[in-house]
């Protein structure tokens, strides 16, 4: 009887261990023909060499490559005919990934443009080597801009806009490294009041421009500097008052009055009357 129930019991571990390794052989068969399928891939559009701002683009400035499925960017292209015709916002580097928020509507043409963002306006101003700063103001840039002039105190000089982006340094709308540029137009993105501003003031004064850092967006707000404080020592930046000298009144006349003698039987008196 006890070896009847021990050999039961040893037929069910018998039937139980084949069960269980039967489970890990599939598992590990079904594992391996996963692993051993290749990973799916997708074609993904991507610039074919370095691409200016504002360029239009076109077949040969653009080229696919695999991508892993699932992983692609937000906005990425899959064909390159989709990008065609349309000009970038932004320039783009060897084998980037083109993004459709990077490009311009169909119908926005190409150039510059593209790059002003709604209601902002680009200004173009006249510049020589000192103003724009020896050559080191260039494309992405932010300058203070200030004006120079006669005012009602003698001459002065004021920051009138502050944290300005360049646009483009002469016809140029990037820059290579960060070297300097030159050129006697130097184009920035305003709203269209310092637009107005800025075209005033390089029609009434003399325009100069003050290179910051980018990522410095502090309002300065400094008092406009005279000429008298600059040269006389003036210890106010203030305008100079002007004090005009007050001529002294007057001394009044003194009219001498009348003297009268009077005589009355043998007196005799002096008496005086005003005149």
């Amino acid at each position: 009887m006890n070896r009847d129930r021990m050999l039961i019991g040893l037929g069910g571990a018998l039937v139980v261990a084949f069960l269980a390794s039967s489970y890990v052989y599939h598992q590990l068969k079904q594992a391996q023909q996963v692993a051993g399928q290749p990973a799916q891939h997708v074609t993904v559009v991507v610039a074919s060499g370095p691409l200016k701002l504002g360029q239009p683009l076109s077949a040969s400035d653009l080229t696919v490559l695999d991508w892993p499925a699932g992983k692609q960017p937000q906005g990425s292209f899959s064909r390159v005919e989709d990008c065609l015709g349309r000009a970038l916002m932004v320039p783009l580097v060897q084998n980037e990934v083109v993004l459709d928020q990077q490009l311009a509507k169909l119908e926005a043409g190409a150039g510059l443009s593209v790059s002003i963002p709604p209601g902002m306006r680009a200004v173009s101003v006249g510049v020589d080597d000192v103003v724009a700063v020896a050559g080191f103001v260039t494309p992405g840039t932010m300058v203070d801009v200030m004006v120079t002039g006669m005012a009602t105190g003698g001459a002065m000089t004021r920051t009138i806009l502050e944290h300005v982006r360049v646009l483009a340094v002469g016809q140029q709308v990037q820059t290579e490294s960060g070297k300097p540029q030159t050129a006697p137009v130097v184009t920035l993105l305003v709203s269209p009041e310092d637009a107005e501003r800025l075209t005033l003031a390089s029609a009434e004064g003399k325009i100069h421009l003050s290179l910051r850092n980018t990522v410095d967006t502090t309002d300065a707000n400094t008092p406009p500097i005279y000429g008298s404080s600059l040269f006389m020592g003036a210890p106010s930046q203030a305008a100079p008052v002007e004090h005009h000298a007050v001529a002294p009144k007057p001394a009044p006349v003194v009219v001498p009055p009348y003297n009268v003698q009077v005589i009355r039987g043998d007196k005799v008196e002096n008496q005086t009357f005003p005149r």
